[in-house]
């Protein structure tokens, strides 16, 4: 129980996941922005702009490290005041407005607007990068723009990058009952999807993702459906969806796209939602202790959520 007991203690909540660079950059701004100097902005810009100019091209990287930074900043002043300082920068554009998307940000009524016009000239200035179009995406789910409006940005994020992960989870969410569409629309994107694409591709965890919003749908629905929801994962697409990854996305180096660590935390949630506790352990040893915030959030602390459950599916080795 010692090799546990370590586990347990490394386990912690991480935004940028394995991106080491990414979480080096999150307590360098940290710091700085305690100064207080007026010199704050410029230097924490000067970071995140060399930071993202790395790696050109890799626009599964960049969109990860644009959303974990949009969400860091999204109660800042920062992106604003960086795209209103520098108007023809495609970076702080795309940066301003994710943070607009990410509901926490603070700039008043007119933000929304604002946000819109700043991924369009964003994607002007930068046409072959996807990431304005996913901002335009996030904020077309805020603003509830209509099926029509919203997959033509789709279709721009496709166009540029086919299996960004993040415009394929905004596309699911905008898809569900609780948002823009139905259930049936949210089978339909799926299936289509699972049709074609590649096994260990980003946006993999789509289908999966579907499953869990379904099974803590039901949770929240309470009483004997809530009693009973396990059986969710016994069943029908939900068991398949977990048959068809249990054995693959927990392989070293099978998943090597930005957000592997989080699909493996989905993974280990689903799996012991569906009381597989015997393969949920390879998982949970693969995630090392990198815990993401969702899904473990919608059953209390994840921290403890994610302890809990590790501690479930390591018993009686």
């Amino acid at each position: 129980m010692g090799f546990l007991s370590s586990r347990r203690k490394r386990a912690r909540l991480a935004p940028e996941l394995d991106d080491r660079e990414l979480g080096r950059l999150l307590k360098s701004l940290l710091s700085t922005s305690r100064t207080g100097t007026f010199a704050t902005t410029d230097l924490c810009t000067a970071q995140i702009s060399r930071f993202l100019e790395e790696d050109p091209g890799d626009w599964d990287r960049r969109t990860h490290r644009i959303s974990v930074l949009a969400e860091f900043l999204g109660d800042s002043r920062l992106p604003r005041s960086w795209a209103t300082r520098e108007p023809r920068n495609a970076t702080a554009l795309v940066l301003y407005a994710w943070s607009q998307a990410t509901g926490e940000a603070q700039d008043g009524p007119g933000a929304s607007d604002d946000a819109v016009e700043s991924c369009l000239r964003a994607a002007e200035l930068a046409p072959d990068d996807p990431t304005p179009w996913v901002a335009l995406l996030k904020v077309a789910r805020r603003q509830r723009w209509t099926q029509p409006q919203v997959f033509g940005v789709w279709n721009e994020v496709l166009t540029r990058d086919r299996w960004n992960r993040e415009a394929y989870m905004n596309m699911l969410g905008y898809l569900t009952p609780e948002e823009g569409g139905s259930r049936l629309q949210v089978l339909e994107f799926v299936d289509g999807l699972c049709a074609r694409v590649p096994a260990n591709a980003p946006c993999v965890a789509t289908e999966l993702t579907a499953q869990v919003l379904q099974y803590q749908a039901i949770l929240g629905r309470g009483g004997y459906e809530a009693l009973v929801a396990r059986t969710h994962w016994s069943q029908g697409m939900a068991a398949q969806a977990l048959d068809r990854v249990a054995h693959t996305w927990g392989q070293p180096g099978f998943l090597r796209h930005a957000k592997a660590l989080a699909d493996l935390n989905l993974l280990a949630y689903a799996l012991m939602a569906g009381d597989r506790r015997v393969e949920a352990r390879a998982v949970f040893e693969a995630i090392g202790g990198t815990v993401s915030e969702w899904p473990w959030r919608t059953g209390g602390d994840p921290l403890t959520e994610f302890e809990q459950a590790q501690r479930r599916a390591m018993a009686g080795m």
